[in-house]
């Protein structure tokens, strides 16, 4: 890397290995900031580089808050460069809350947690809208010999002020997240009132599908105060199947309908599922199919039955099991020691309490809980009307006995089942979307 300039300094270049592969780490000075260079091949010649200029963000890159897509949109831009062989990621320090910095942020916060967009709340506290600039960033580009760039950002103004400070901006690439619904809002007005790209491309394949991410499928996250807003999601074939007689459900559903899945799982704080899934079917219940931010794994499991091997108790994210006092200690220390949390709850019917259960979640933060799983699990928070919305995927297939997504509620009339309102319906390639809020009958 080459470039003087009377007051920047290139103080130390180092390999640094990371989870997307080797880049060529710089530490560029320009007082009173520093600014971290992570490049990957050669950045000098080739034409046009890959790259992503991204502010500080503490709390999103370095403790994953949901607050913004920060801390995915740095993971996907390394991923992008990587994949790419070439390109740098040049991470501005002092930029932190648009240039407003951390306590000034976390005060904006509290703003927002009383009603304010993300622009009032700054404006409420006297402090700028945006206080960042591009100079510098454009004089460190250069000095890395970088002249022109293809620019991964959703926001206009990196490219205006690269450009004004004498950078080439050849394109921009948007970077796609699957939204969050803490950062719905946030995301919202940045593209409202500060002029950003929609970020939320991918959830929903387009153009056959309107809107364009997962939230109108997950609908208004309104918790109760005593318990998560509770999400149940399964595929079915058309006669009402989730798996067949011998427990086989892969794949029910499309790719593009999984994908779906996995946006509302990047789109709400924690997923549930019953250990009968986890024996049948050793799911991650990670997100994988769209650039989002996994939730927090949990598993009812009554007399922790779950295997050490389980999927779910390895890697990220963390992952916590609700059991019973019917439950040994020596199993709950075998199932703490692969490094999952165990919490012991009252018993209910047929397992755990699902209210204490649910109380228990909304104790620990937990605003959206998505259900995924199994029939049985489905039919008691069905019947003990704890969900609040349904989404339920429908494929072109009959396989005749098998495994019911939802069983026996009780309902004596039809007038007395539950009926969906506030729904959304996607096809989504051969397969049908169905969404709504549910609402009790009888």
């Amino acid at each position: 890397m080459t470039g003087v300039y009377e007051d920047l300094r290139i103080a130390v270049e180092v390999p640094l290995p990371t989870r997307f592969g080797e880049f060529r780490a710089a530490a560029v000075e320009i007082r009173p900031l520093t600014y971290l260079a992570l490049c990957r091949g050669d950045v000098t010649t080739g034409g046009p580089v890959l790259t992503r200029l991204h502010s500080e963000c503490l709390t999103g890159d370095v403790l994953g808050s949901l607050r913004c897509d920060c801390g995915v949109q740095l993971a996907a831009a390394l991923r992008r460069i990587a994949v790419e062989g070439r390109g740098v990621v040049l991470y501005a320090t002092g930029q932190e809350g648009r240039g407003i910095g951390l306590i000034g942020k976390l005060r904006a916060y509290v703003e927002q947690d009383a009603g304010a967009d993300t622009v009032d709340a700054n404006l409420r506290l006297g402090l700028p809208v945006d206080a960042r600039t591009y100079d510098d960033a454009a004089r460190v580009l250069a000095a890395l010999g970088v002249d022109e760039v293809r620019l991964l950002t959703n926001n206009p103004d990196k490219a205006r002020g690269l450009r004004a400070a004498g950078i080439a901006v050849g394109t921009t690439e948007a970077l796609r997240t699957a939204a969050h619904a803490r950062s719905a809002a946030y995301l919202h007005t940045k593209e409202q009132r500060l002029g950003h790209g929609d970020p939320t491309g991918i959830p929903l394949p387009r153009p056959r599908l309107a809107p364009p991410d997962a939230l109108a499928l997950l609908g208004a996250v309104e918790p109760p105060p005593d318990r998560p807003y509770v999400l149940v999601k399964y595929a079915q074939t058309l006669d009402g199947r989730i798996a067949t007689a011998s427990g086989d459900s892969k794949w029910i559903s499309g790719e593009g309908e999984r994908t779906v899945s996995h946006a509302l799982r990047a789109a709400c704080d924690a997923i549930m599922v019953g250990v009968g899934t986890v024996l049948s079917d050793d799911p991650r219940l990670d997100v994988r199919l769209v650039p989002g931010a996994s939730p927090v794994r949990i598993v009812l499991d009554s007399t922790l039955r779950i295997p050490a091997g389980a999927n779910l108790l390895a890697g990220e994210p963390p992952t916590i099991v609700l059991t019973t006092s019917r439950s040994s200690e020596r199993d709950r220390e075998r199932v703490r020691a692969t490094g999952a949390g165990v919490r012991v709850l009252p018993d209910g019917p047929g397992g755990v309490d699902l209210a204490a259960a649910l109380a228990a979640l909304r104790a620990e933060g937990v605003r959206s809980l998505m259900v995924e799983g199994g029939g049985r699990v489905i039919t008691s928070l069905l019947a003990a009307r704890l969900v609040d919305r349904l989404v339920v995927g429908t494929a072109p297939k009959i396989i005749g006995a098998g495994r019911e997504g939802v069983g026996d509620l009780g309902t004596a009339r039809v007038a007395e089942g539950i009926v969906l309102t506030n729904r959304a319906v996607h096809v989504v390639d051969d397969d049908v979307l169905i969404a709504g809020d549910v609402v009790y009958g009888g």
